[in-house]
């Protein structure tokens, strides 16, 4: 069994990726909101400023989202990959996403769901 973590810089490509997740058999995918280093050091920069001018733009800044998923064997990890860039394109551009993944030495509470079961969720 294999971790897969994916840090998706355009929030809006979500609904595409789990999508195309969804079509190769991932239904569980637990997605959190987060930030990374580079994007925390900026808005700390723009809130020092915000009291010396004005804001350059009113809209706030997003973050990322990252999804977590497990899945059974590395044959999955790599077919959600190809998903994956089907939707965001080659991951080793700018601005596009981390797709990493790992082998879990145990887990529990990991249930696969018909697909009536996912669909009422």
């Amino acid at each position: 069994m294999y971790m897969i973590m994916f840090v998706l810089n355009d929030s809006d490509k979500l609904d595409p990726i789990l999508d195309a997740w969804y079509e190769i058999g991932i239904s569980g995918v637990t997605i959190v909101e987060s930030t990374g280093f580079f994007r925390r050091q900026i808005q700390r920069s723009r809130l020092h400023l915000t009291f010396l001018v004005e804001p350059i733009s009113s809209g706030e800044e997003q973050g990322n989202l990252t999804l977590f998923t497990a899945v059974d064997n590395d044959d999955l990890v790599q077919q959600c990959l190809a998903k994956t860039e089907e939707v965001i394109g080659d991951l080793t551009g700018r601005n596009t996403g981390v797709f990493t993944a790992w082998p879990l030495a145990f887990a529990k509470g990991i249930r696969k769901l018909s697909s009536d079961e996912g669909m009422r969720q």
